[in-house]
């Protein structure tokens, strides 16, 4: 087929949709290098994550003391303790390190009283995680420069690593208990998610034959490592065809990729040692430009994984964890009484299936202190009654996508990092300052306080398989970044009838980081981005962010962080306008659906919503060209005010199981802000804990209504009014339709 051919019927296919689709993906394949690389690579084959398998090792929600300053010792009378109290899961440090002593005592005393277990630093510490604490400090320029990684990963270490796997796992698989395998904790191909611009592996020849995979023949020669300094000079002056971030956004790629393979190989080593257990690593960070996570990766090379509730990761993982199969779990670190119930039930009734828990301060002495006998009573509940109806369980949302782009966050950075000038080494705290950060945490706020629930579909599944039937609608917030694979996949979806929503520059940069004439989706949304744009024509004037994150990096309220020195134009309905000159608010049909550009940034309801009810409402600019797509709610509370506000329902499938017949189960709970750090976290903040009575309206009349946690068959229709509790949650199930 002459290339002349092959473009009039990507062309008809287009505008035809779905009917070419297989035709379209074929040529596509054939003629993109970096969409044959997404779909064929070695770089996004998924290890083993059989559903049965995984649930098998890790049947059920675990709390899992991580024993620090556990004064308690392992006997029978702590054993009882740990099982009266809820804490019905454990942990092992290696095999033999430190004060834990050797497993062997430990393992008898958890088989003893049955308790779940993951092995923790079973790859041992200082080579997948690099230098604890203030130990970084001397290696700052390290971090900071164009080298090598101390640690490289090439077959040695992955050998060293082996070994410790070895020990370690042999120290412990002959447990009933064993749950799951952590690599190490806070892994990272840098520094947590530190700035780091070093190179990964001591291979010369891989970076090379990368670029070979991605770019095919165009593929471009590389000289030398590049820094951000390099980059970040030019920013000022470039205009948005001008714009090339490409040798830097490559190199962050290419380490990612690396180490997700290196990861996953790890995993299937492990799986090799031991083929029952499932395995990952913990401490787990926000999506970011650096240390590895690109969870559209990463999530198809682990087996479990705990991750602090930073930057959308809890949200992102739900929706890449396949079948919700894989152990998903969060650390908590006890602040109240009030916030350990809320975090019990907020994270059963988002899928986690346990916590690891901080056990620093839980003793006087050898007493344990007295909220431990206030909390009990919501643990042995979360393990014995609610957590077993949640085992094989599967999210249910309501037709709505937000979309994942990686080379986005990238950009994002780049761009959020100008105003810091030479100072951007000292940068941290990326998942509360960054743009695509607040951007992903408002709309999925908006939604969650609209009553829609969503899922987040990743750059790699929409280039391998589309955008699924099951989704009336696809936003794509603050998607700079859009590869030409993409593209034709998102268009395609739009031309069968969905709907598009783009908060602001949607693909006005290819996946590279290399800007375009005009946005790749221009077309589509029927508007046209100017190649000439360059940082003074977006939001404040002077930099291509929406904020000012040097001036604003201590900032205390959302408020405070979107007006401090900030001169972008609010528009009417007070959202600041992306692209100074277009309009806001465009909407235009395209095939059988519709394109709509807001040209604005939905950050601004990140204040709004703490503000309350009635400024909350503000979020309808954006929601209701979702309601024009048919997405409604299928279950609210009735009349909700500011008492109520904050709320969020959850809702589930699970299958038949036995003589059980197949049922939805639903979570009320209470949505609050929610801090941590890279160190770890997830508690709630201003959390409410008021017990309200409250009447749920679903959309069509309901069978069977239960309330699972007291038993109380409820009947059939479609209100009723019921007793909510804000920091924990409402539990019902009705028979599946």
């Amino acid at each position: 087929m002459s290339t002349f051919t092959k473009s009039i019927v990507c062309n008809l296919a287009i505008r035809w949709g779905a009917g070419l689709s297989c035709i379209t993906s074929a040529i596509a394949t054939e003629t993109d290098p970096y969409e044959n690389y997404v779909r064929n690579s070695e770089d996004f084959r998924a290890v083993k994550q059989e559903k049965a398998w995984a649930l098998k090792a890790f049947p059920n929600w675990t709390f899992m003391p991580w024993t620090y300053q556990w004064h308690l010792g392992y006997t029978d009378e702590s054993g009882r303790w740990s099982v009266e109290h809820g804490y019905n899961g454990a942990f092992i440090d290696r095999a033999g390190i430190g004060a834990e002593g050797s497993p062997t005592g430990k393992l008898d005393w958890i088989n003893k009283f049955g308790l779940r277990f993951y092995m923790d630093h079973t790859a041992d510490k200082g080579l997948l995680h690099l230098w604890d604490g203030n130990a970084v400090k001397p290696h700052l320029a390290e971090l900071h420069g164009t080298g090598m990684r101390p640690v490289p990963l090439n077959d040695a270490t992955r050998a060293k690593l082996r070994e410790h796997m070895r020990t370690n796992i042999g120290a412990v698989k002959m447990s009933p208990m064993r749950g799951a395998y952590a690599l190490d904790d806070e892994p990272s191909w840098g520094h947590f998610v530190h700035p780091t611009m070093w190179r990964i592996t001591d291979d010369a020849s891989a970076f090379p034959k990368w670029l070979a995979q991605i770019y095919g023949p165009a593929a471009p020669k590389r000289d030398r490592w590049v820094s951000y300094e390099d980059i970040r000079p030019k920013l000022a002056a470039w205009s948005v065809k001008d714009f090339d971030a490409s040798p830097l956004m490559d190199q962050w790629t290419f380490n990612d990729a690396l180490w997700a393979n290196f990861i996953g190989d790890l995993v299937e080593d492990a799986n090799a040692l031991d083929p029952a257990t499932p395995c990952g690593f913990v401490g787990g960070q926000s999506p970011n430009a650096f240390g590895g996570y690109d969870y559209a990766r990463l999530m198809r090379k682990i087996q479990f994984i705990e991750s602090y509730n930073l930057g959308s990761s809890q949200a992102i993982i739900r929706s890449f964890n396949p079948h919700n199969a894989l152990p998903a779990v969060t650390s908590l670190f006890h602040q109240s009484v009030d916030d350990t119930i809320w975090q019990t039930w907020y994270y059963l009734a988002h899928g986690n299936r346990g916590h690891i828990g901080w056990v620093e301060k839980w003793f006087d002495g050898k007493t344990p202190k007295p909220w431990h006998e206030e909390v009990a009573p919501t643990l042995l509940e979360a393990a014995k009654k609610i957590g077993p109806l949640m085992t094989g369980a599967e999210w249910i949302h309501d037709g709505v996508a937000l979309y994942y782009s990686h080379p986005s966050i990238q950009l994002g950075w780049i761009m959020d990092a100008e105003a810091h000038g030479k100072t951007w080494v000292n940068r941290n705290n990326d998942e509360r300052l960054g743009g695509a950060a607040n951007v992903r945490h408002a709309w999925e706020n908006m939604l969650r306080d609209s009553g829609i629930q969503y899922s987040f579909v990743s750059y790699v599944d929409v280039i391998q398989k589309g955008i699924p039937a099951e989704y009336k609608v696809l936003i794509l917030p603050a998607c700079l970044c859009l590869s030409d694979a993409e593209a034709r996949q998102i268009m395609a979806f739009c031309q069968r009838g969905g709907t598009v929503i783009a908060d602001y520059l949607p693909g006005v940069w290819d996946q590279h980081g290399k800007g375009r004439a005009g946005s790749v989706l221009d077309e589509m949304f029927g508007v046209a981005h100017s190649g000439e744009m360059k940082a003074g024509d977006v939001f404040g004037t002077r930099l291509w962010a929406e904020v000012d994150q040097d001036a604003n990096y201590s900032w205390k309220t959302y408020e405070e962080f979107l007006t401090n020195q900030n001169t972008c134009i609010r528009d009417e309905n007070g959202y600041d306008k992306a692209v100074r000159g277009m309009p806001v608010g465009h909407v235009r049909k395209f095939g059988r659906g519709s394109a709509v550009l807001m040209n604005l940034s939905p950050q601004w309801y990140n204040a709004f919503r703490v503000a309350g009810v009635v400024p909350a409402q503000k979020r309808e600019v954006f929601m209701r060209h979702i309601a024009s797509a048919g997405v409604t709610p299928w279950v609210r509370i009735k009349d909700a005010g500011e008492a109520e506000h904050g709320y969020e329902i959850t809702y589930w499938t699970k299958p038949a199981d036995g003589n059980a017949v197949a049922r939805t189960l639903i979570f009320v709970c209470f949505n609050p802000e929610v801090t941590g750090s890279s160190f770890g976290g997830g508690n709630s903040d201003k959390l409410k804990t008021a017990k309200l009575p409250v009447t749920l309206h679903f959309r069509t009349e309901v069978r069977g209504l239960r309330d699972e946690r007291t038993g109380r068959e409820l009947g059939d229709g479609r209100e009723f009014t019921l007793d909510w509790k804000q920091n924990e949650a409402v539990v019902l199930s009705i028979r599946a339709p």
